[in-house]
């Protein structure tokens, strides 16, 4: 990923679940915009509404305040979304309704987010044919890159190879944001990190999503690099910064 920052639609997607994607998008949106740019942030398929958690949309409207916030279609059940769908006995996810949707968002604004469901693979809906549909597949539909959030500790290498890999493959342009840096990093965060350096393009504290949202909104763009409207530069110096 160049420092040229990227402007319409961005996929972001993650090694896993709970890796931090919904406060990594918040945090771009917070970047961007205090860059002066117009943003939306799209939630193709939100599940598990039936805890009554606040949803990722709420997280990032509480967090960053986008000038444009959708959800797409929710579901009660905490699964996969095509999973979600089907026990429900709802529509599942088409994924040419999907892409009008971000493309009429391009339009209006300069950045779209589109936050996908767990990791890169996991299913999201169905094409026209029946087929089902991944938010890779979304990526190449829409020609658009991806930004990947991983976890910081063991194990984190595999999973980002993994992701990083299957994106390569697709022709689809990736970084790396480390999705919660730890307050008291070990050995294995710092070999983490000096592995995924060349790939990385933003960082977040342990605990960003629960910062005062107008410290979040401030401290953004300190986390991410110029590709993603941060001025982050200098990882040492970051990981010394931050704590």
């Amino acid at each position: 990923m160049s420092d040229t920052s990227w402007r319409g639609p961005i996929l972001v997607t993650g090694t896993d679940t709970d890796v931090g994607k919904t406060v990594v998008t918040a945090a771009i949106t917070a970047a961007a915009q205090a860059a002066g740019l117009r943003v939306a942030v799209i939630k193709p398929g939100q599940t598990g509404t039936v805890t009554g958690a606040p949803s990722d949309i709420d997280t990032v409207n509480r967090l960053a305040a986008p000038l444009t916030a959708r959800t797409l279609a929710n579901f009660p059940e905490p699964l996969a979304p095509l999973a979600a769908a089907r026990v429900a006995a709802m529509e599942p996810l088409e994924l040419y309704t999907v892409v009008d949707a971000v493309r009429a968002e391009t339009d209006k604004h300069d950045l779209v987010l589109v936050e996908g469901a767990g990791g890169l693979l996991v299913p999201m809906g169905v094409r026209p044919s029946g087929e089902p549909w991944t938010v890779a597949d979304l990526a190449v539909s829409l020609g658009a890159p991806a930004v990947v959030v991983a976890r910081a500790g063991l194990g984190t290498l595999n999973h980002t190879a993994l992701t990083l890999e299957a994106l390569e493959r697709r022709a689809v342009p990736a970084g790396v944001v480390l999705g919660a840096w730890p307050n008291e990093p070990e050995l294995v965060h710092w070999a983490n990190l000096s592995e995924l350096v060349p790939n990385m393009v933003g960082a977040l504290p342990d605990g960003a999503g629960t910062m005062d949202p107008g410290v979040f909104r401030r401290s953004a763009p300190g986390w991410l690099t110029p590709a993603l409207y941060g001025v982050l530069d200098d990882w040492r110096t970051w990981a010394d910064d931050v704590h």
